[in-house]
């Protein structure tokens, strides 16, 4: 990964922390590793524990942000989240979503949640 992708990665899971937070979720964990499979942002609203992946854009040049979003990478989240929830069984409701972030001249233009993804 090139350090553009790793910044701009970093300020996309910031925003979305905070984006988060001002929507009612509590935080319970950032950047959660199980081997190598990684979950952006682990939260809890609702007595539910919701595994986000973020992703971030700072152009259209190369599609919207929730259009890289693939199979491997939900596999991978999926995989993470079946030991997060192992090792913190108290936790009976999941869901995935996806947050996209837009981000033009460092400045955030468009959060896109799609909550309960399925795969």
């Amino acid at each position: 990964m090139s350090d553009w992708n790793k910044t701009t990665g970093n300020k996309g899971e910031e925003l979305a922390a905070n984006y988060l937070s001002d929507k009612g979720y509590e935080i319970v964990e950032r950047n959660w590793r199980f081997r190598y499979a990684e979950v952006d942002i682990i939260a809890s609203k609702n007595n539910r524990l919701h595994f986000f992946e973020i992703k971030t854009r700072t152009s259209g040049k190369y599609g919207k942000p929730e259009e890289s979003m693939s199979h491997k990478k939900m596999s991978m989240l999926k995989t993470a989240a079946e030991e997060y929830q192992y090792k913190n069984p108290q936790w009976k409701y999941v869901q995935f979503d996806v947050l996209a972030i837009t981000i033009i001249n460092s400045v955030p233009v468009e959060y896109f949640l799609i909550e309960d993804v399925y795969f």
